[in-house]
């Protein structure tokens, strides 16, 4: 995973910055953390069968003109997982989990989108029952992934709400497909109008702030809330579980 470091989001402001994309859609982890020392994602990671799942998922979902769901976004969700719970001070084996359950969340796509969230649930019990995962902890990382989508999902630990944190703020151009209708397509409008997201965590004041650079000469403000209201509604809430308030800011703007 890139580990650039290169925006002025580290600087402007108070908590630690774990995670996001930067203008140039690289993806970006705290710098204090890297993909090595989390063992358990590394496994599942190289995982042959996770692997071509997580990849044809994104293959499926691309057909049905939907924005990228593979590997990158895949890698970014367990990573910013991971990086929130441990700069709120968890324990590191529930970071760990919380970095599994993020990569694994998408990948019931390969079965269908309806209810992904449960299909991914039940692919990751074989995986993780396959590397040996003691059954307590499968438990975790299945309620979490089966929770994250805001249709029917709540934020029921501090694991899922981490990945529902780290899911719903992956908003950035550099998901939309090349065949994608920016004029048409209000999904993929605004995520191209993103030319960067970051969740910062601020351990002390007990916030967690979602950061985004909009280009509004592409979409207004109003079109993000317009389709991700109920997302960030979902965030607020698994904030809530972190006990921490939830914030956005766009274009350096509180706008919660």
């Amino acid at each position: 995973m890139d580990r650039e470091v290169g925006t002025d989001l580290l600087t402007t402001a108070d908590g630690v910055p774990v995670g996001g994309r930067t203008e140039t859609g690289a993806e970006q982890v705290d710098p204090e953390g890297g993909a090595q020392r989390i063992r358990l994602l590394s496994r599942v990671r190289d995982h042959e069968m996770i692997t071509a799942f997580v990849d044809a998922a994104d293959e499926f979902l691309d057909a049905q003109g939907y924005t990228e769901h593979g590997r990158r976004h895949a890698g970014l969700v367990g990573h910013i997982a991971f990086n929130v719970l441990t700069h709120l001070g968890h324990d590191e084996r529930v970071a760990e989990l919380a970095a599994v359950a993020g990569y694994l969340h998408d990948v019931g796509n390969v079965v269908t989108r309806t209810n992904h969230g449960i299909s991914s649930a039940f692919l990751a019990l074989d995986l993780l029952r396959d590397l040996g995962v003691p059954y307590a902890d499968i438990a975790q990382v299945m309620s979490a992934v089966g929770n994250h989508e805001e249709h029917y999902g709540e934020s029921v630990s501090e694991i899922g709400a981490a990945v529902i944190l780290a899911d719903k703020s992956d908003v950035h151009r550099s998901r939309v497909r090349k065949n994608a209708s920016i004029e048409m397509d209000i999904h993929d409008r605004v995520n191209y109008a993103v030319e960067s997201s970051f969740l910062r965590v601020d351990p002390a004041a007990h916030t967690i702030t979602l950061e985004l650079a909009i280009d509004t000469e592409i979409s207004q403000v109003l079109e993000y809330f317009e389709i991700f209201l109920e997302r960030m509604v979902m965030c607020r809430r698994a904030a809530r579980t972190l006990r921490c308030d939830f914030k956005i800011t766009v274009n350096n703007v509180p706008v919660l």
